[in-house]
């Protein structure tokens, strides 16, 4: 179904967005009277608008002058922008390289709350694939990447504050990501679908925080074992440690 541009629009988070793009842009800091004139907005409308961008954050007034600036929070949420930005481009080219050694496809994924989100992806030139995940959230505890990325987090899972989860064995999956933190890397098969097999291996920056993980999606029947653990997991490995190099992570010998 195809639709017309604006179609479906809401005129007050259309003009939200104006005034965020006109805070942005101006030199000077405007007075609710310069907004108003800017957007065409009337003195009510324009005043509601500010005092909820201002409840959220994303916009601050200077009580001494009675003018506005972006927010912290408008900051901070183009700061997660562009770290996503910049952690796809720099793991293209090393995801590009697994895809074309391995065969397989390759994302790279994230933690956004309690869910996987899977931000980017190299394809295989396989016949019969896994389908594409690019854009699609997943709870954590279904899969390798979720996993990978769980087990190197300080998190009580059987915490009567975690009951909204709806983790089906809560102790069971702690005895899993102990032994994933202990490996470095998550397998799984089938929790992404009947008939996919997931291995996932975490990326760190220059401080040792996790920033994200590679993660491997194919038919289960091309993941025998002596693959998995010969070729699959040690080019993974490799993979992930290249790329953790990028952001500046030193590995440090024991």
């Amino acid at each position: 179904m195809t639709r017309e541009k604006g179609a479906y629009s809401v005129q007050a988070v259309t003009k939200a967005i104006d005034l965020l793009e006109t805070l942005a842009q101006d030199g000077d800091n405007p007075s609710i009277t310069v907004i108003e004139k800017k957007l065409d907005l009337s003195r009510n409308k324009a005043f509601r608008l500010l005092a909820t961008l201002e409840d959220k954050g994303l916009v601050e007034r200077d009580e001494l002058t009675g003018t506005y600036t972006l927010g912290l929070q408008s900051f901070q949420m183009a700061q997660h922008i562009l770290k996503r930005a910049n952690l796809i481009r720099l793991a293209h080219p090393v995801m590009e390289e697994l895809a074309r050694k391995l065969d397989e496809a390759i994302y790279i994924t994230v933690m956004n709350n309690d869910e996987v989100l899977f931000l980017d992806m190299v394809d295989s030139f396989q016949q019969v694939k896994a389908v594409d995940l690019v854009g699609k959230r997943f709870p954590f505890f279904t899969n390798a990447a979720g996993k990978v990325l769980k087990s190197v987090s300080s998190i009580d899972l059987r915490s009567r504050g975690n009951k909204k989860r709806n983790i089906p064995d809560p102790q069971s999956l702690e005895i899993e990501l102990d032994e994933i933190r202990k490996k470095g890397v998550a397998v799984d098969f089938g929790g992404l679908g009947e008939g996919v097999c997931a291995v996932a291996v975490v990326i760190r920056d220059y401080a040792g925080k996790v920033v994200g993980a590679l993660t491997l999606l194919a038919p289960s029947f091309r993941m025998l074992q002596e693959r998995l653990e010969q070729e699959i997991i040690p080019s993974m490995l490799e993979g992930a440690e290249e790329l953790s190099m990028k952001f500046g992570y030193m590995k440090i010998s024991a």
